[in-house]
């Protein structure tokens, strides 16, 4: 039986708490509070909250997982493809940091049945990652004692952005990307190439991609 697809207003509650309090902290009649409907109305736009929670990570990581295929479509060197990996990554943690701060922490809190497909969407789109630093490894591009470990470091210094990054802070999200790509293929060992997107092309590319949903949250 298909399961519902939430309403917006439902999705969107939702990520606020989730990120906040945590799906096993937040409760059903809260999160119907927050929309102003019924618990049992809720039900009906939404179905459980764990279909709810699976919703978010399968949407979110579809969409980092889109926004990194069309990365390797322009980018085909390894240090464009990271160049461009780097900034999307960047960019999406720092416009949309509660949901991927969900899509990041609440795995756990998944039965194993509806985490073995959310954790295989996420190691796919690691592997996209792992591909490009192996790829730039072996072409000379880059130099890393060691594959995983370099594509782990990479991965948590982008994501952490969503920790910390304020609007109304010191560095436009630009600089912050061009910043986190600059010192990514610094780690790699890689000289930058020259022509490559600026950062405001990945902030178009992300906000295209994520549509309405691409306003920071």
């Amino acid at each position: 039986m298909s399961r519902p697809h939430p309403d917006g207003r439902v999705r969107a509650a939702a990520v606020a708490l989730f990120a906040t309090k945590g799906f096993h902290g937040t409760g059903i009649r809260e999160l119907a509070d927050a929309v102003g409907l019924s618990s049992a109305t809720l039900y009906h736009y939404m179905g459980t909250k764990e279909d709810l929670l699976v919703d978010i990570m399968q949407t979110s990581l579809d969409r980092l997982l889109t926004a990194a295929g069309q990365v390797l479509t322009e980018s085909p060197s390894p240090v464009g493809a990271m160049n461009g990996l780097v900034r999307t990554h960047v960019v999406a943690h720092a416009l949309r940091k509660a949901e991927t701060a969900v899509v990041d922490t609440e795995l756990r809190a998944l039965s194993p049945e509806r985490r073995r497909p959310i954790t295989a969407l996420r190691d796919e789109y690691e592997n996209v990652w792992g591909s490009v630093i192996e790829k730039g490894q072996a072409s000379g591009s880059f130099q890393v004692p060691d594959l995983s470990v370099a594509r782990l470091a990479l991965l948590q210094m982008c994501s952490g952005v969503a920790n910390w990054y304020n609007p109304g802070g010191r560095h436009a999200l630009a600089e912050i990307a061009d910043m986190h790509a600059q010192l990514s293929l610094a780690m790699l060992g890689a000289e930058p190439e020259p022509g490559l997107p600026p950062a405001a092309h990945y902030i178009h590319l992300v906000t295209g991609i994520w549509g309405d949903d691409a306003a920071p949250g």
